[in-house]
């Protein structure tokens, strides 16, 4: 599987590059549009909602205590977001490529998880300078950020994946999908606290995978601890059962998938 990505490391390199000027062309500020747009949305939310939500945190006493808890979320969710989003699209979008060109479609993930990593590694790049400079700065904890976006991007590509694949034949999935992400959005404690929610709520959450990857991210962003290894099991599983899932989906149904594209 990895031979012949390795093969075509030109072609991915060329997408990737080409994706990337082809979202800033003709635009004054160029690549900074990749750090204002959520930058905007965190100053929204943190306008909004600091006043409530600071006295939320328990055991949490830094003046940027609820930015950091925002940060941690947002940022890490626009990464999850970017990849599912895009790859319920990337067979439509490079449905030309598919019909003329013969090349390991894998490549087409690969290239989608890239740019998602790209864009999120130049916001996070910053938001860590901040850390740095703010004072708040997790310690080696930090480095546990590593496992956790493995699992994110796993989990992000497989269900990806699955929905690219269900979304050629049936063009309501990435429609419902687009709806139903900002549900989950929401449901996800990334704006709120899960102290702000009612007792009998909070255990409903278990149903959300993302709900403990969020947690683990910001556990070590805004406390400087390690996250709850145990608490992750869940979406690590479910995220190689929606990698196993996508592939074999695209294995049974790639030739059918030329033809509907």
């Amino acid at each position: 599987m990895l031979k012949p990505l390795w093969a075509f490391r030109g072609f991915i390199l060329g997408n990737v590059t080409r994706e990337f000027q082809s979202k800033y062309r003709n635009s004054l500020l160029g690549a900074a549009w990749t750090v204002l747009n959520p930058l905007a949305m965190i100053l929204i939310y943190t306008v909004i909602f600091s006043e409530v939500m600071r006295a939320k945190l328990p055991g949490v006493d830094s003046t940027f205590a609820y930015s950091i808890y925002l940060c941690a979320g947002v940022l890490t969710w626009g990464l999850f977001a970017e990849i599912t989003s895009r790859a319920q699209n990337m067979f439509l979008e490079h449905a030309n490529l598919l019909k003329k060109l013969s090349f390991p479609r894998l490549c087409l993930p690969v290239t989608v998880v890239a740019n998602a990593l790209l864009n999120f590694g130049i916001v996070f790049g910053l938001f860590s300078v901040f850390l740095l400079v703010s004072g708040n700065f997790p310690g080696w904890a930090y480095f546990a950020l590593l496992p956790l976006l493995v699992i994110q991007v796993g989990f992000a590509i497989g269900l990806g994946i699955s929905l690219g694949v269900l979304n050629v034949f049936f063009r309501d999935v990435g429609q419902f999908f687009g709806i139903f992400i900002q549900f989950w959005f929401w449901l996800t404690p990334i704006v709120y606290s899960v102290h702000t929610l009612p007792e009998f709520v909070r255990p409903w959450l278990a149903l959300n995978p993302m709900a403990s990857l969020i947690a683990a991210y910001q556990t070590i962003l805004v406390t400087g601890h390690w996250p709850q290894w145990q608490t992750l099991w869940p979406i690590t599983l479910l995220a190689l059962l929606l990698c196993a899932l996508g592939f074999r989906l695209f294995r049974m149904h790639s030739g059918e998938m030329v033809d509907e594209l």
